[in-house]
């Protein structure tokens, strides 16, 4: 859901790593075409979410997203009055506007926004929707949605509904409020359990005409601001909370330094709280008259958003990889995109079904996200590049566990993929041998076939570039013990399909003659895996390379 409840200036601001890309190489007419089609999804994401508090894309991926149309509009000179709240104004007027809230990219622009500056505070930048109460001799009057900063909606009748907002005061006064109306969750930590669509849900909720009992007591309130109320920021906080708003208080902490914002933001982002929170609010001491306040960002009040836990990148080309048994898995590559300080350069798709599905090609932009907290994952596409580059895919049924023995046109992959099972753990274990060996030999067109390197001799290497005198001393004496192999390991490193507890005793000749109902008499064998024994060991190509083995001498073939 969109952010800007909060910030409308901030956007011009908005700088992020995970964006700093260049400037797309297209023609006039086609970087036109292309920041029309952002702005207008950008355009029915507001409208959706304004008329009818429904949030069709992540705060994070919405503010991505307008950091890139800002940045291509720079890019080609094309920039345009662009207001994101124009469909959210309401006919309520109110009594102080809500100003917005410049987002400050890292540590380093913090510290400059701090040099100079004294009595600062910080508050947990609560992931809400923003709400203006209003107070006559010490009741609840109204409560008016933050709209365009100058006008929202009256939500007052389902404000007097919700038991987290004083509907009488402790005194009989009149005042304003602005604060956020939350999504209750207990013991939420933002670091590992990211938004939870929690400010979605309240929006939700406000937007209908009526909130049943439950939903008003999941509701809470987090007050952070009394523009008219004294002079300093304690004595502000110390005041509500005697007048009855009493969930503010224990999140304002004195700033001194750089460290100390750095300390509550990484700090509000790990500790449990009772609501989803994005980032931290830096605020003044002291500020203006709340007359002169207006709707955009003030110089007295900033955030600083946590890590994103979903990142926007940019597909640059869409790769193929076909493992040993055939599998195709399509991997993307991204524009480097910073993603909770990594900077990720692709990801996988996971099948070729799930690519054809999602449909991405070059120029798109996808969410991709963090599992476990290292592996890069894709989450969806976001933005579809108007160009629809072709992209030439595997075909699926030119792969299987018995394809790609040699490498020819188009087995790069999965040959490759062979050629690393068999040297490594799995297989053979050969020492000092890994994928940049292959990929070597290979580019040297020394392997044809999965055991060419079997006759590899000094000579042969010493044409080879990327060969020292020493590295092909090692490499040979570790491709020459593979001779010394049992029969079993050979087997397996050949790419024999699993045979949990079946008996393995040679001869080669011994099992190749087993038929389909043998394999399956085996323990633990069923029928699917006995055909695929049975095919193995009847299949052309891996006949020839048990007589290629026999030949050399291996043990048992």
């Amino acid at each position: 859901m969109p952010p800007f409840l909060h910030a409308l200036a901030c956007l011009a601001f908005m700088t992020i790593p995970a964006l700093a890309a260049p400037c797309p190489d297209w023609a006039v007419d086609r970087a036109q075409a292309e920041i029309a089609a952002l702005q207008q999804q950008i355009d029915t994401w507001d409208d959706r979410y304004h008329r009818l508090g429904q949030s069709l894309v992540a705060d994070q991926l919405y503010d991505q997203s307008r950091t890139q149309l800002n940045q291509w509009r720079s890019c080609f000179n094309l920039a345009v009055s662009d207001n994101p709240l124009r469909s959210a104004g309401g006919k309520v007027p109110h009594p102080v506007v809500h100003t917005g809230l410049e987002k400050l990219k890292d540590a380093d622009a913090v510290a400059a926004w701090l040099h100079g500056r004294e009595a600062i505070w910080a508050q947990p930048k609560v992931d809400g929707v923003a709400v203006s109460l209003v107070y006559r001799k010490g009741r609840l009057h109204q409560a008016i949605s933050r709209g365009d900063g100058v006008r929202g909606h009256d939500w007052t009748s389902n404000a007097h509904k919700i038991a987290a907002i004083a509907q009488r005061l402790r005194q009989p006064v009149d005042l304003v409020v602005q604060g956020e109306l939350y999504w209750r969750l207990d013991g939420h930590v933002q670091a590992s359990r990211g938004s939870l669509n929690a400010r979605a849900t309240v929006a939700g909720l406000m937007a209908r005409g009526s909130l049943t009992a439950q939903e008003a007591s999941s509701i809470g309130l987090f007050v952070w601001d009394w523009p008219e109320g004294p002079g300093t920021l304690p004595e502000r906080m110390a005041a509500l909370n005697a007048l009855g708003f009493t969930d503010t208080l224990d999140y304002n902490r004195p700033v001194r330094a750089p460290a100390d914002a750095e300390q509550w933001r990484d700090h509000w982002y790990r500790a449990p709280l009772p609501f989803a929170s994005d980032g931290i609010v830096l605020r003044q001491d002291r500020r203006p008259p709340a007359d002169r306040w207006q709707a955009r960002a003030p110089y007295w009040s900033v955030a600083w958003k946590y890590p994103y836990a979903q990142a926007l990148a940019e597909v640059r080309k869409v790769r193929f990889q076909v493992g040993r048994t055939g599998r195709i898995t399509p991997v993307l590559e991204l524009e480097p995109t910073l993603l909770d300080d990594r900077r990720i350069r692709r990801v996988s798709v996971s099948s070729l079904k799930r690519w054809e599905k999602m449909d991405i090609r070059p120029g798109d932009r996808v969410a991709i996200s963090l599992a476990g907290l290292t592996i890069p994952r894709l989450d969806a596409v976001v933005l579809r590049s108007l160009e629809r580059q072709d992209v030439d895919a595997p075909a699926a049924s030119d792969h299987h566990f018995l394809s790609c023995w040699q490498a020819t046109p188009g087995c790069e992959s999965q040959f490759l993929a062979r050629l690393n099972w068999l040297s490594g753990k799995h297989g053979l274990a050969l020492p000092h041998v890994g994928p940049g060996t292959w990929e070597k030999l290979l580019a040297a067109g020394r392997l044809h076939g999965l055991l060419d390197w079997l006759t590899l001799d000094a000579a042969e290497l010493a044409k080879i570039g990327g060969f020292g005198e020493r590295s092909s001393a090692r490499l040979l004496a570790s491709l020459d013990s593979a001779r010394q192999r049992p029969f079993g390991q050979w087997l397996k490193a050949l790419g024999l399909p699993p045979v949990g507890e079946a008996r393995l005793t040679g001869p080669w000749q011994a099992l190749a003659e087993r038929s389909t109902e043998q394999w399956q008499a085996e323990a633990g064998i069923g029928p699917g895996r006995a055909a695929q024994l049975s095919a193995f060991f009847r299949d052309p190509q891996v006949l020839a390379l048990s007589d290629v083995l026999r030949t050399v001498g291996i043990d048992g073939f």
